[in-house]
């Protein structure tokens, strides 16, 4: 039974270095599987409710394309408007109701605090696929595997996350993973857009360097990894304020070359215009790379939490 068996994954903050480890671990061994082509039945007779009331691609295809290819099947709520939310359920009772229905639930509000809300309401484990400017655990698992993956190790490297900070919970997540390793982190964002103060308290109490600043060039020159965030129009209130920062920055070709050599760069996409799209031919550009190991992440994950490896 694995130690992550019936286990809610709300947050980064909850998982302990070994369960990280296992997650890591399983997921290079499900990909393995994956390249080989191989058939798996590691959840056959199971089913997972996808519940995304906040638009996706990535990683609600890929929650249910791991468990497809596990041999599971799905059931969807990928449209509000077609779900009795429209008629003003609860999100407990909705999550109440689909608990009944499915081994396991994944779900994305633009709520903070939605998926602990859902945890509370199912007798099935609960995954946390984004609420509102909260958490993106996953997002977050699948980023540390791809820079295991990209740069040969975790611990020591220099990361610059840039964007908007202050609402973007892949970075919030992805931090606390990051400070377990000894990253160094600079973050880069425009004015009103800063990492939340809390987390940055949070992690200079862990005796993590943190840069703050608006100088991207002076960041890329001596990072290892570079990760971009879009500019969020969902998360403004008022459309002049997105129009005024949404090209802040955009790293190109000529950024690249300026940057250390070797640099990675990262985006949890979807992408607008903050990376230019000459930059995907460079070699160190991993994004793309990013989202396929979404899969097996997601995969090791749905097998663990509930007991199948």
């Amino acid at each position: 039974m694995s130690a992550l068996s019936g286990k809610d994954i709300l947050s980064t903050e909850q998982i302990s270095d070994d369960e990280l480890s296992l997650i890591l671990s399983t997921a290079a061994r499900y990909e393995k599987a994956l390249t080989a082509k191989m058939r798996l039945d590691v959840m056959t007779g199971q089913i997972l409710a996808t519940l995304f009331f906040e638009p996706s691609t990535r990683t609600r295809l890929s929650f249910e394309a791991a468990m497809e290819r596990l041999g599971g099947q799905v059931i969807s709520v990928a449209d509000p408007k077609t779900s009795s939310a429209a008629k003003g359920e609860s999100l407990a009772d909705s999550v109440r109701t689909v608990a009944g229905y499915a081994d396991v639930i994944v779900i994305r509000h633009p709520q903070q605090g939605a998926a602990a809300e859902s945890a509370r309401a199912s007798d099935v484990p609960v995954i946390n696929a984004g609420d509102g400017a909260g958490q993106h655990p996953t997002q977050a698992l699948l980023d540390i595997y791809t820079i295991q993956k990209e740069k040969g190790r975790l611990k020591g490297l220099t990361v610059s996350l840039v964007g908007d900070l202050k609402n973007g919970r892949t970075v919030h997540s992805l931090v606390h993973l990051l400070a377990r390793f000894g990253a160094r982190m600079h973050f880069v964002a425009p004015p009103g857009l800063e990492m939340p103060p809390q987390i940055v308290s949070a992690l200079r109490e862990q005796r993590v360097t943190v840069t703050e600043s608006s100088d991207l060039a002076a960041a890329v020159r001596e990072s290892d990894v570079l990760y971009v965030t879009r500019i969020q129009r969902e998360r403004f209130e008022d459309p002049a304020d997105y129009e005024r920062l949404k090209s802040s920055y955009v790293v190109d070709m000529a950024l690249v070359q300026r940057a250390k050599s070797g640099i990675t760069i990262m985006h949890p996409l979807p992408r607008v215009d903050e990376i230019a799209v000459g930059v995907d031919s460079y070699e160190g550009a991993a994004y793309f790379r990013q989202a396929a190991n979404g899969v097996p992440i997601r995969m090791a994950l749905l097998a663990l939490i509930t007991g199948r490896k």
